[in-house]
């Protein structure tokens, strides 16, 4: 937009929408903070436990770099420098990609499987503290649906 032009009228939030909005990122950076710190407790981070267990989820514990970065929202580049931490740790190994000659394969090493099965039950448990048991049956099926509708075209 250039500067001769004007910005549209913003349609403001109500007071009540504004109050749910900064109720919701009180809430998300609560529950965030509770289990990071648990899992660091545990000497990993929630990157590390999102790689470790979605790679886990694959028969054969092995995502392209590509899909990887997509399912966490993150960049090829900012995975890639996170995925040679991993790497360093010798939880995750990297493979050349056979279907893309520029891309890489993240493949969940038996030390990374080992990490992974002994932070899972904590890590449940941490989710529980923070989450699960906050929340009535109703208020978790509720949850759960808004939070579908809400990222249902990502």
């Amino acid at each position: 937009m250039s500067t001769n032009e004007t910005a549209p009228p913003a349609d403001w939030l109500t007071p009540d929408e504004d109050h749910t909005w900064r109720a919701y990122l009180r809430m998300v950076t609560a529950v965030q903070v509770g289990v990071a710190q648990d899992l660091a407790a545990l000497g990993l981070s929630e990157p590390d436990y999102e790689v470790l267990s979605t790679l886990s989820e694959r028969e054969d514990g092995t995502s392209t770099l590509h899909e990887q970065a997509a399912k966490m929202g993150w960049s090829r580049s900012r995975l890639s420098r996170h995925a040679s931490r991993m790497e360093a740790r010798e939880l995750i190994r990297r493979a050349p990609d056979p279907t893309d000659g520029r891309g890489c394969l993240l493949v969940l090493t038996s030390a990374g499987w080992d990490v992974l099965r002994d932070a899972a039950p904590s890590h449940v448990t941490s989710v529980r503290r923070h989450f699960v048991d906050r929340l009535s049956r109703e208020e978790l099926a509720t949850l759960g649906r808004i939070a579908q509708k809400l990222s249902a075209d990502r």
